[in-house]
């Protein structure tokens, strides 16, 4: 009899797969990896050489390490998190990373029918999610797999915003509440909402579901 981690990476697998399934049907690509070690190798083998890098803020890119070698390679990485950048110097290459050749991200939600939902702030992420960048590639632990577009949106304001508003220690009300209440605030990060249902242009987004947990 399979021991209960054997199945459970069973279910993950299943899981995985299905959600990929339909981003076939959507004009996405998908994978599976089981580790996050794995993910960026998979990342790393998507992007060729010499290409033009740009990227939105994600506690998963940063778990998996993929930044630290493509700070290091032989890439155009456009990177803003170089020591004393000023925030109008970071903001322009924010811009200038809807232009690139490939875009790294991860996802608040993706659903089993094969959407990803985000919520952003800024919207650099969404915007270069949506139009802009040749190619996308998503890294979404298995966590961020949810049923469908209305649980996607539950767990982004009832769970992501919270974690995120406390971990930067930004006084929003979900930091407080645990959940969203809908603020005003101007330090509020849940300003653009995007879903993807489909791509026009097939294969433009790739997404590499790990069976981890990632990000928040």
């Amino acid at each position: 009899m399979e021991n209960v981690t054997e199945i459970k990476e069973w279910y993950k697998e299943m899981l995985a797969h299905r959600v990929i399934d339909s981003l076939e049907k959507n004009n996405m690509t998908g994978f599976y990896v089981k580790t996050g070690e794995e993910a960026r190798e998979k990342v790393l083998s998507l992007i060729p050489l010499e290409s033009k890098i740009g990227y939105g803020g994600s506690l998963s890119l940063d778990q998996i390490g993929v930044k630290d070698v493509l700070r290091a390679g032989n890439y155009h990485f456009i990177d803003r998190h170089e020591p004393q950048l000023t925030e109008e110097q970071k903001y322009d290459r924010r811009k200038k990373s809807l232009l690139t050749d490939v875009f790294l991200m991860s996802t608040n939600a993706v659903t089993v029918d094969g959407k990803l939902v985000n919520i952003d702030g800024i919207g650099n992420r969404v915007a270069a999610l949506a139009f802009g960048p040749s190619k996308v590639i998503v890294v979404a632990g298995i966590n961020k797999v949810v049923p469908d577009t209305e649980a996607a949106r539950q767990r982004i304001r009832n769970y992501v915003a919270p974690i995120h508003a406390r971990r930067l220690g930004l006084p929003l009300p979900c930091g407080e509440t645990g959940k969203c209440v809908d603020c005003r605030n101007s330090l509020r990060f849940c300003n653009a909402v995007v879903t993807i249902e489909h791509q026009l242009q097939k294969d433009r987004i790739t997404v590499i579901i790990v069976g981890e947990e990632l990000g928040l």
